[in-house]
């Protein structure tokens, strides 16, 4: 038997075959689109998926102000961010962020989601979040994807 044909292969920065793809964020609820838009950035959808290696597509989401949020976390969700100061404890509301700042919203969900490390920092660099229906990727041809057909 040749042992040889069984290796596992895996890919490296040079061989991932990465992709443009458009994902409309309308009308769909918040944590279930920055998981599989999470998954997307990882690579978790292709078959050639390795955990150390940035294999993911690049990810434009659009319409990002017209996010769904289920149950009442439209009162009561807040963000919590800190000046660097004694006391600097700083709190918004999701629906005043967004108002003020709706790709915000769709990029800290999805961060949270990545991994924690210098990896899960680069693969970050690969999400485009836009509040309209207008990108500046056109040039780069995004395929749309419904995220819908995902699990």
């Amino acid at each position: 038997m040749d042992t040889l044909s069984y290796k596992t292969i895996s890919v490296n920065k040079g061989t991932a075959k990465k992709q443009w793809v458009l994902v409309d964020a309308e009308g769909q609820t918040l944590g279930r689109l920055a998981s599989k838009v999470a998954k997307l950035l990882r690579g978790k959808y292709k078959p050639e998926y390795t955990p150390h290696v940035d294999c993911g597509d690049n990810v434009v989401v659009i319409n990002a102000e017209k996010i769904n949020l289920t149950g009442n976390k439209w009162e009561t969700k807040e963000y919590l961010r800190h000046t660097g100061y004694p006391g600097g404890q700083r709190f918004v509301k999701v629906k005043e962020a967004l108002v003020r700042y709706p790709e915000r919203i769709i990029e800290k969900a999805v961060k949270g989601m990545l991994p924690k490390n210098k990896l899960g920092a680069a693969i970050f660099r690969n999400l485009k979040v836009y509040a309209g229906a207008e990108h500046a990727h056109e040039a780069q041809k995004p395929v749309a994807i419904n995220l819908n057909d995902y699990k």
